[in-house]
C-alpha cells in the first residue's frame, strides 16, 4: 500500500486536440507567456520574461540533446520494425555508448515487435561513398523493452551513426511522423550533451540572442545535465497516483554548478520539470552526506527519499554538505540516476524557487509537480490559458511560476559564495 493517496483525477482536465501544438511556432521567443506569482496571473510574450524575473534570478537549464533515437529497419523479407532507442546497455555510459565503434548494446522499445521473434534486421546504406550495413539483433526480451545489440563496419561511432540513420522521436501526442523542422526545433539552443529521447521544452523557447539579453541585464544561469526518457510520456495508470512506479533519469551535476547554486540559493528558478527534478534530487544527495558522509551515487535517489528529509533541514545546508564532500574527495562533479516524484502531497521544494514550464497534458506526474509548487492554483493557471487561446505541451507555450517572493539571500551564503 502506497503511502500516500493521490486521486489522479483531481488532476485532470479537458484538453482539446486543437490546443495540442502540432508545431513549432516561426520564432521561438515569441510564444506566450503565462505569469503566475502567489495567486496573480497575468498574460505576457516569452521575449519579455526578463521583466518579470525577480532581481538577482538564475536560471538553471538541462543542456541535454535530444538524440536521433528512432531507427527503421527490415527484416531480410522487407518487414519494417522500428527500434526506438532509449538507453545505453553496453557500454552503459553515456559518454562512452555514443564513441564507440563496431558494436553497442542499448535498451530499446521494438515497434511491430510481434514480426520480429527472430534473426536480424538490417540497414543498407553508403558512407564515404561506400556500401555498408547496419545490423541489430535482440539479445534479450524483457516485455515493454528489449536489449538489442547494433554491429556495424563503417569507421562511425555510434553517435555518428544514429545522426547518419535515426529519426528525431517527436512526441506521440504530436500524431505526426517527424519532419526536418523537428531536427532543429526539438532541441534547446544550448544543448550539448546527448543522451535524451525527449526534449526539456521549457527552454525550447531562448534564443542565443534572448539569453545575452538577459545577461546583459543581470540575469545569471547556470546548467545541469539530465537525460529525459521516454517514460516521461507515460500515462499515470493507477487511481491512486502515489502507486505510479516513476521511471529511472540519469544526471550529472558540477561541482562550480554548486557553489554557484550554493551563491544563488534562494533566487533559483529552474528551466523546466526536468531541471527541477535534477536540482531537487541533488538536495537528497547532499542529505546522504549529511546522514552518512557519503552521496552513495551507485544508487539511485528513490521515488519518495526526500519526503524523509526532517523539515528544519533546509536545501543550503544540503548544497554545503554536498559541496564539502566533493572538494574532500577532489571531484569536479557527479552522476547518478533519479527516480523522485514530486507531488502536492506534503513535498517540499528544497533549492527551486520558482520554474519556467510549459503546459502539460492531464492526470501526468508532470501535473502533479506544477501542483507541489502551486498547490490548488494549478486550475486557474490552467483554466487561464485555456480561455485565452494558450498552445499546449511540447511546442506549445509557457509559463513562469513563481510561488512566492524570493528569499532575501543569507549574508553567510554571500561571504562564502
Amino acid at each position: 500500500m502506497s503511502r500516500f493517496q493521490i486521486d489522479i483525477n483531481d488532476y485532470a482536465y479537458e484538453l482539446p486536440d486543437e490546443r495540442i501544438a502540432k508545431f513549432p511556432l516561426d520564432e521561438r521567443q515569441q510564444s506566450k507567456l503565462l505569469v503566475y506569482r502567489a495567486g496573480e496571473i497575468a498574460e505576457s510574450r516569452f521575449y519579455r520574461i526578463g521583466e518579470v524575473l525577480p532581481e538577482g534570478a538564475m536560471l538553471v537549464f538541462n543542456n541535454t540533446k535530444v538524440i536521433r533515437a528512432r531507427i527503421v529497419m527490415h527484416k531480410p523479407s522487407g518487414a519494417r520494425i522500428e527500434i526506438f532507442c532509449l538507453e545505453p546497455h553496453a557500454p552503459a555510459d553515456y559518454e562512452r555508448a555514443f564513441a564507440v565503434r563496431g558494436e553497442a548494446e542499448w535498451s530499446c522499445i521494438v515497434g511491430n515487435s510481434k514480426k520480429w521473434k527472430e534473426g536480424e534486421l538490417l540497414i543498407d546504406f553508403e558512407y564515404a561513398g561506400q556500401p555498408t550495413r547496419l545490423v541489430a539483433e535482440r539479445v534479450e526480451n524483457q516485455g515493454r523493452e528489449s536489449i538489442v545489440r547494433f554491429r556495424w563496419e563503417a569507421p562511425l561511432t555510434f553517435g555518428q551513426l544514429l545522426e547518419e540513420l535515426g529519426r528525431i522521436p517527436i512526441p506521440p501526442y504530436l500524431g505526426r511522423e517527424s519532419e526536418e523542422i523537428d531536427n532543429t526545433r526539438y532541441q534547446t539552443v544550448y544543448s550539448r550533451f546527448e543522451g535524451s529521447v525527449a526534449a526539456p521544452t521549457a527552454g525550447l523557447h531562448f534564443t542565443s540572442e534572448l539569453i545575452e539579453e538577459l545577461k546583459s541585464e543581470g540575469v545569471e544561469f547556470e546548467e545541469v545535465t539530465l537525460h529525459v526518457g521516454a517514460g516521461t510520456f507515460l500515462p499515470v495508470k493507477e487511481a491512486n497516483a502515489a502507486n505510479h512506479p516513476m521511471h529511472t533519469e540519469h544526471f550529472e551535476v558540477r561541482l562550480a554548478t554548486l557553489r554557484n547554486l550554493r551563491r544563488k540559493y534562494g533566487r533559483i528558478i529552474a528551466v523546466g520539470t526536468t531541471s527541477v527534478r535534477t536540482l531537487e534530487s541533488i538536495a537528497a544527495l547532499g542529505y546522504r552526506v549529511k546522514c552518512s558522509g557519503t552521496p552513495d551515487c551507485e544508487r539511485t535517489v528513490g521515488q519518495w527519499e526526500l519526503y524523509d528529509i526532517p523539515a528544519e533541514v533546509g536545501g543550503a545546508e544540503l548544497l554545503y554538505a554536498l559541496i564539502e564532500y566533493m572538494e574532500r574527495e577532489g571531484l569536479d562533479r557527479l552522476k547518478t540516476s533519479t527516480q523522485i516524484m514530486i507531488t502536492p502531497c506534503g513535498y517540499r521544494f528544497r533549492i527551486v524557487e520558482g520554474m519556467v514550464t510549459n503546459f502539460h497534458q492531464p492526470r501526468s506526474t508532470l501535473l502533479l509537480l506544477v501542483s507541489a509548487l502551486v498547490g490548488d492554483d494549478w486550475h486557474a493557471i490552467y483554466d487561464f490559458a485555456l480561455a485565452n487561446d494558450f498552445r499546449f505541451l511540447s511546442y506549445g507555450d509557457s509559463s513562469i511560476l513563481l510561488n512566492s517572493k524570493f528569499k532575501i539571500q543569507d549574508s553567510k551564503l554571500d561571504s562564502e559564495g
